[in-house]
């Protein structure tokens, strides 16, 4: 969990700083302000459509080697892409270098964070009594408001003592060069990690040639349904959390007005409250099942936006705290008991590939267009309809694949392993 915070800091810090930093820093004028935080969304998906690509290189290397080391990889790569966004010069200063770079060193955090999710969340899920996985597996998946939570405060704290000019100039460098400390004390950390037995087992068979394969060939061809019900599961999660966490900047700022300060502090809020969410959800995903609680969430997500804007309309601070705390119990419906669903789906010698894909491919349809097409309908149409009316269909996306998966509840890993060894000797 504590290096998965630091990889979650990173990405998000970039969140954040898309939504009010970079289209006056790093980007070229705009006709208009929804035009600059477009563009800084548009670079800000680059690392969405890298996540795949590090989740295919990390996921068989992860499956082959083990755990451990692709995350030590991955927590240095990501770090220092962050810290290096923190050095970029100025548009002023390098012109189209500036986004360029940008786009670069993003791609290099998307990669690394594709890498990331996978490994840390199956040291986890192998290591847990098969009775409490969803209990366990929920503290890496809470890293992720911890990581934001962080971000958001070091970027509130820059934005309230400094003036507006400072803030811009070097202000929230600061918290991109900061990834430097946390990264290393992560790293750290991750030195005195070991993967799980059943992992060593499933390696071993692998290098005497006894298991059938792994990687990401074979968990597509063997696994299909594994992966596609990944995916949809992933769907309207995926949406939910960048529309709440990073469009709800949009719309709250430059939409309705409300100063940077009151809205970072409500987002800093919220993400506390979303950690301790998490962790219950987790314990209910054991007690209950996943499905009832997956369930939930999909339904009740999918309301959100056709309550959510009108409810900000007030331009109410306290009401907008209660709106995002709302958005993030239901998102941590469905959030909290995924990594325990998907390693229950794939065998372990397949494992790392199988949960990367169905993670990390759908964040290229999911969030990273999330916050572009809400801020453009916004620009177009001067209304959050369509944004409302994307996350119901989102939400109902993510209900059928609900409903076709099975519940897999205290299930022994062993025993997914058992079922793939007599599959794979039938079929040979």
């Amino acid at each position: 969990m504590a290096g998965t915070v630091v990889e979650w800091y990173d990405f998000f810090l970039y969140a954040t700083a898309a939504a009010l930093v970079f289209d006056k820093v790093l980007m070229p004028a705009m006709g208009n302000e929804y035009d600059g935080i477009i563009a800084a969304f548009v670079t800000y998906a680059i690392g969405f459509l890298a996540r795949p690509l590090g989740g295919v290189i990390f996921g068989h290397l992860g499956d082959r080697l083990g755990r451990k080391h692709t995350l030590q990889i991955t927590i240095m790569m990501i770090g220092a892409a962050t810290v290096l966004m923190g050095c970029l010069p100025s548009y002023d200063t390098i012109g189209l270098a500036a986004p360029a770079l940008l786009v670069l060193l993003r791609f290099v955090q998307g990669i690394a964070l594709g890498g990331e999710w996978g490994g840390a969340v199956l040291l986890v899920a192998e290591h847990a009594p098969d009775r409490t996985r969803a209990t366990w597996t929920a503290w890496p998946q809470a890293a992720v408001p911890v990581g934001n939570l962080l971000a958001t405060a070091v970027l509130w704290l820059m934005s309230t003592t400094l003036s507006d000019a400072a803030f811009l100039s070097w202000g929230w460098r600061v918290a991109f060069w900061l990834s430097a400390v946390v990264v290393l004390v992560g790293y750290w950390i991750r030195t005195t990690i070991t993967d799980a037995p059943i992992f060593e087992e499933a390696k071993a068979e692998i290098e005497e040639g006894k298991a059938a394969g792994y990687g990401v060939v074979d968990v597509v061809k063997r696994y299909p349904r594994g992966v596609l019900t990944g995916m949809g599961l992933r769907f309207a999660e995926n949406i939910m959390y960048y529309l709440v966490v990073s469009f709800s900047i949009v719309y709250l700022g430059t939409g309705l007005g409300m100063d940077t300060a009151s809205i970072l502090g409500v987002i800093a809020i919220a993400h506390a409250f979303h950690f301790g969410v998490i962790l219950w959800v987790g314990r209910l995903a054991d007690r209950l099942g996943r499905r009832p609680v997956y369930l939930a969430g999909a339904i009740l997500g999918g309301t959100w936006g056709l309550w959510a804007f009108p409810a900000f309309g007030t331009r109410n601070t306290l009401v907008a705290l209660a709106v995002i705390m709302v958005g993030l119990l239901f998102h941590a419906l469905m959030y909290a008991g995924q990594p325990a669903i998907m390693a229950e789906m794939f065998p372990t010698r397949m494992r790392y590939s199988g949960v990367s894909i169905s993670y990390q491919v759908t964040s290229i349809v999911a969030g990273s267009l999330a916050p572009v097409l809400a801020t453009t309908w916004l620009k177009t149409t001067g209304s959050w309809w369509p944004t409302a009316v994307y996350l119901l269909v989102a939400g109902a996306v993510t209900t059928v694949a609900v409903l076709s998966m099975r519940e897999t509840r205290g299930i022994s890993l062993r025993e997914v392993d058992a079922r793939d060894r007599a599959a794979a000797g039938a079929a040979a």
